[in-house]
């Protein structure tokens, strides 16, 4: 946790002083019915990624809030492209959040649930070989697993020769992954995006300017617009915005009735 850059709350209501990582969980809570929350930095003036790479937007306020967002999820979601070239490691928790975690009944680490369409996945990638719960790959019926994969992961097959995401959340859900979150890359989110399946996204805003050479957040085929009200928003001490936006929640089920998903 970085707590030498402080974080405040401007918006809707502004907060006195600094946020704790109580008061940051409060504001990013779990929700009490399945969600998809994706999650992404970006410059202030749209690019999501410095020298190719994600991590050139990222500081020690956005670090800190994502590392919230992976202990709140059940399910981390990535696409292979994005889990390849932004090198993905194990999941790690520091002890406060796996306790944390425990406290609130849940296991131990989220578990990894990769989107690939072709399996062009390395076993022994450490996101897979060092992986401390078994790690999800959805692809495709006709994909064709490499040696080793299957010693290091589960498939779940949803779509004949692409990736069915409506089916594939919904293999998740059935195990128990309710709460997910989505790291990108920016084509899983469009992609999200389009089949209408995205309900928050959390994006930061370093104070930058990157031009006009790194893509968007968002790629793929254009899709219709969707309203998606903002929540909240923190600045840091160091310029830094982190949004919160999310569609409203659904009814909750009349009494005496089984809530799907």
């Amino acid at each position: 946790m970085s707590v030498g850059i402080p974080i405040s709350r401007i918006w809707p209501t502004p907060a006195a002083g600094p946020l704790d990582d109580a008061a940051l969980t409060a504001l990013y809570a779990r929700a009490d019915t399945p969600r998809l929350r994706v999650n992404f930095v970006t410059s202030a003036d749209g690019a999501v990624s410095l020298d190719g790479y994600s991590a050139g937007l990222s500081g020690a306020p956005d670090k800190r809030v994502f590392g919230l967002l992976r202990m709140l999820c059940d399910g981390l979601l990535v696409a292979a492209g994005t889990l390849r070239h932004e090198g993905y490691r194990a999941i790690r928790l520091n002890a406060p959040r796996r306790a944390w975690r425990r406290a609130h009944g849940l296991a131990e680490y989220p578990t990894l649930a990769v989107v690939s369409g072709s399996l062009r996945l390395d076993p022994a990638q450490a996101a897979f070989a060092d992986a401390p719960v078994r790690p999800v790959v959805l692809t495709t019926e006709t994909a064709v697993a490499p040696p080793g994969l299957t010693d290091a992961v589960d498939l779940v097959r949803v779509g004949r020769n692409t990736v069915d995401l409506v089916a594939g959340l919904a293999a998740l859900r059935r195990r128990g992954l309710g709460q997910l979150l989505c790291e990108g890359g920016p084509h899983l989110f469009g992609a999200l995006t389009s089949a209408d399946l995205v309900d928050e996204l959390c994006l930061t805003v370093a104070p930058l300017l990157a031009g006009a050479a790194p893509g968007r957040i968002t790629a793929g085929p254009a899709s219709p617009p969707r309203a998606l009200p903002l929540r909240h928003a923190l600045a840091a001490g160091d310029g830094v915005l982190m949004l919160r936006y999310a569609r409203d929640a659904p009814d909750p089920p009349p009494a005496g009735t089984a809530p799907t998903g």
